[in-house]
């Protein structure tokens, strides 16, 4: 469970998507008077997210995860909303990944249990901190991808040879990807360093098989992470219970396909998902790219956020300019997808043949049908793309049920 004296950040003028000019207020009183999406209580643009449709996601993934027998980290940076980490932990989730050492202090501070940091941590403030709270309890893994990454841990905790070891996952990656040793070789002296490290500990193997481009080069890619997890095994450089960490949100069910099962003789072998994306899914790019597309029978994702924004401007025939642009919305994997129109009237329709064709800073510009086309007044219900930049530009999120009214609000922590 997530510690629960947390401050309430109190809802005010600086509370963006809401309409607060009074005195502050806290979250739970502003849930508590019942506001619904269109009664004042939200200014625009404003971005929310679908309650059945978290729950859904939250469920469909830990059943999933649960049939293949893995354990789910999933990718805190997605959110870093605490409400959600507690949804997660709640649902079976064995740990939070995080990307920064500032989101590992988060989640400390937070109260979870278990984190994974994605990447090295090098430098030796941030690990003389994590040594100390190794101390009082708390369970971390990072990630290492070469021998001056387990020798940055090494060096900072040099004066300080006692206490828990830091865990970490030697990683392997692939050519042309992010980080990752590039061959098993160089994951094998990675392990030797940690070996030969004092207060460092080698717990498994990790990987990232999004940016690879089908599903046959991502199988490759994870067959080679089982070949480098049997080597580093043979060569007695693991322990007992054996980590082997991959996933994205568009690959798992290759993941589940080339990493499930027991193929590590002699180690309990605990496979870990990290994928993040689903808990809100988007209705772009991982619409397009879900492997529940693939395979439908194992489940579905549905689009929990909207972004609502109003029109200002019908400057001409076939365009619309909306109160909305790259502040508010996602663009860096495809544009926000227009939905529905609510009318000035209040009836609202589903929209067909409207598309999102630019964003400035505050604008969006609409392709839109000239005989049908929105009027200004009008709000327009967008779905986005790539829910990874989409929270990190709101610090609260009403959370909707499916009668438009305010159930919760998410605060966001970037």
């Amino acid at each position: 469970m997530l510690r629960e004296d947390l401050d309430e950040p109190p809802l005010d003028w600086r509370a963006k998507g809401l309409w607060q000019p009074g005195p502050p207020i806290r979250a739970s009183e502003f849930v508590a008077a019942g506001h619904r999406l269109f009664d004042g209580a939200v200014s625009w643009p404003a971005l929310v997210a679908r309650r059945s449709a978290l729950h859904h996601n939250l469920t469909t993934m830990a059943d999933f995860c649960a049939r293949h027998g893995f354990s789910f980290a999933p990718h805190g940076k997605t959110t870093m909303a605490p409400s959600l980490f507690a949804a997660q932990l709640a649902g079976g989730a064995w740990a939070i990944t995080v990307a920064t050492a500032n989101q590992l202090l988060v989640c400390r501070h937070l109260g979870v249990p278990r984190v994974l940091l994605a990447n090295q941590l090098l430098d030796p403030v941030p690990l003389r901190w994590l040594a100390g709270e190794l101390d009082r309890g708390f369970e971390a893994y990072l990630f290492v991808d070469s021998v001056a990454g387990v020798e940055a841990i090494g060096t900072t905790l040099a004066d300080r040879p006692d206490g828990p070891a830091v865990r970490v996952l030697a990683e392997l990656g692939h050519a042309g990807g992010r980080t990752g040793c590039r061959t098993i070789r160089q994951l094998v002296e990675v392990a030797e360093a940690v070996a030969d490290t004092a207060r460092v500990r080698l717990d498994g193997v990790t990987a990232y098989e999004g940016g690879l481009r089908d599903a046959t080069e991502v199988a490759t890619y994870l067959d080679r992470t089982r070949e480098a997890t049997v080597e580093l095994a043979a060569r007695g450089l693991l322990p007992d219970e054996v980590i082997v960490s991959a996933g994205g949100s568009a690959w798992f069910d290759v993941v589940a396909d080339r990493l499930g099962g027991a193929w590590l003789p002699g180690r309990h072998l605990r496979v870990v998902l990290r994928s993040g994306a689903y808990v809100s899914h988007d209705h772009g790019f991982y619409a397009a790219h879900t492997p529940f597309r693939r395979s439908p029978e194992d489940g579905s994702l549905a689009g929990a956020l909207e972004l609502w924004a109003q029109v200002i401007s019908t400057p001409e025939p076939g365009l619309a300019i909306v109160a909305m642009g790259k502040r508010d919305a996602p663009y860096d994997e495809g544009l926000p997808v227009p939905l529905r129109v609510r009318r000035t009237s209040g009836s609202v329709t589903e929209v067909t043949g409207v598309t999102v064709t630019r964003l400035n800073d505050h604008h969006a510009f609409l392709s839109v049908p000239p005989e049908a086309g929105p009027r200004p007044g009008d709000l327009i219900c967008f779905g986005i793309s790539h829910p990874c930049t989409a929270f990190d530009k709101w610090r609260y999120i009403p959370v909707l049920d499916d009668t438009d009214t305010v159930v919760d609000v998410l605060h966001t922590y970037f």
